[in-house]
C-alpha cells in the first residue's frame, strides 16, 4: 500500500520506568486519551525500552501494570483501541534487528538522548544507543502513520521515517512499499511542566508530582515547590512563578485569571497559591483516582485488557512481518 493512501493508524508508547507524573499526563497521556477513539490506534507500554534504566524485575513488572492502570483510570477505552505491553509482541524485536542492519552507526551517535548522556559524562549502554531503532520498529510494525509526540521527540520520528524509506527502497518495488512513512503529530498544546525544583519535571531529576498522588504525600510535594523570596504583601509576577505555571494546567481560564490578579495585587503569598494548587489538582483527578482504586482491585481484568490488546497487536504485526521476511529472504521452515 503506498504511503499516500495508507489509512490513519495512530501509534505511541510510554515507558514504565517509574510512577507516571503530571508531566507525563500533560505531555502525552492526555493527548493519547483524546486521540484513541478517533482513529485505529495502538498504544503500548515499552518495557524493553525501560530496560535501559530499570534493573529491578519486580519494579519493572509493577511499573508496567501501573501504567496500564493509569491509562484505564484516565479514560482509555479498550473496546475502541489496543493497549498492550511491548514485549508481548515479539515481532517488534525481530523487525528491529532487520532495521539495525540498515542503520549507520553515525546516525545513532547523533541521537539526542544518547548525546545528552555523553555530554553529562555518563557511559550510555547499547540499549540507549539503539533506542531510536527499536522505537522505529514499534511504530512501523503496526503500519503507524501518525505518531503523537512533543517537539523534543521529532528527531526520533525523522529516524523512523528514514528507516521506512530505506527499507522500502532496498527491498520493495517502487509501487509496492511495505511501510507507510509516518508523520509526527506535534502536540502544540503540550506544556513544559516544571518540577518541584523548577527544572522540567522528570523522574531522572526526582522532582515529580505523581498523577495519582494524594493526601499528605501530595500536600508535602506541593508545599515544597521552590519559589522566590518575595514577601507576602508585595505584588508578584505570576508568569515567573512555578506554582502558577502548575495552577494554569488545572484551572479553567476564569480561575487562572483570578489567581493571576491576586498575585499582581499583593497580599497573596506563595503559600496561598500552593493551597490553591492542592485543591485544584485534588479535584482534577478525583474521578480518575476513584476509578483507579476500583481497577486496582481487579488485576485480572487489567491483565485481560493487556492480553486482548497484545493479541490484536500481534496479529497486526505479523501481517507486516510475513511480507518483511519474504522481501528480505529470511527463510522460514516452520
Amino acid at each position: 500500500m503506498p504511503p499516500s493512501t495508507a489509512p490513519t493508524v495512530v501509534v505511541s508508547g510510554i515507558q514504565p520506568s517509574g510512577t507516571l507524573h503530571i508531566g507525563n499526563y500533560f505531555g502525552a497521556l492526555r493527548q493519547h486519551i483524546r486521540l484513541h477513539t478517533r482513529h485505529e490506534a495502538y498504544y503500548f507500554i515499552v518495557n524493553y525500552h525501560a530496560l535501559t534504566s530499570v534493573r529491578d524485575a519486580d519494579l519493572l513488572r509493577r511499573y508496567t501494570l501501573d501504567v496500564a492502570l493509569d491509562y484505564l483510570a484516565l479514560g482509555f477505552d479498550p473496546e475502541k483501541a489496543s493497549l498492550f505491553v511491548q514485549s508481548d509482541v515479539p515481532q517488534v524485536t525481530e523487525l528491529a534487528w532487520i532495521f539495525y542492519n540498515l542503520t549507520p552507526v553515525s546516525a545513532l551517535e547523533k541521537g539526542v538522548s544518547y548525546k545528552d548522556k555523553v555530554a553529562q559524562g555518563l557511559s550510555p549502554n547499547a540499549g540507549l544507543l539503539n533506542y531510536p531503532v527499536l522505537q522505529a520498529a514499534d511504530i512501523l510494525i503496526y503500519g503507524g502513520t501518525l505518531v503523537p509526540v512533543g517537539a523534543d521527540q521529532k528527531q526520533h520520528i525523522e529516524m523512523t521515517r528514514d528507516l521506512a524509506m530505506r527499507f522500502n527502497a532496498t527491498y520493495c518495488l517502487e509501487d509496492d512499499p511495505i511501510f507507510p512513512v509516518p508523520e509526527p503529530l506535534i502536540l502544540e498544546d503540550v506544556a513544559v511542566v516544571p518540577g518541584v525544583d523548577g527544572r522540567k519535571m522528570s523522574k531522572s531529576y526526582n522532582n515529580t508530582i505523581g498523577i495519582f498522588d494524594e493526601g499528605a504525600d501530595l500536600k508535602k510535594k506541593i508545599m515544597g515547590i521552590v519559589t522566590d523570596s518575595t514577601p507576602l504583601e508585595e505584588p508578584k509576577d505570576p508568569e515567573k512563578d512555578n506554582v502558577y505555571a502548575l495552577i494554569k494546567l488545572f484551572a479553567d481560564p476564569e480561575k487562572a485569571r483570578e489567581v493571576a490578579s491576586a498575585y499582581r495585587a499583593g497580599g497573596y503569598g506563595y503559600g496561598h497559591a500552593k493551597k490553591e494548587l492542592l485543591g485544584l489538582m485534588t479535584a482534577y483527578f478525583a474521578e480518575a483516582r476513584e476509578r483507579r482504586r476500583e481497577l486496582a482491585a481487579r488485576p485480572d481484568y487489567v491483565r485481560d485488557v493487556l492480553r486482548q490488546g497484545a493479541l490484536r497487536g500481534r496479529a497486526r504485526a505479523e501481517t507486516f512481518m510475513e511480507r518483511v521476511r519474504e522481501r528480505t529472504g529470511l527463510l522460514t521452515t516452520i
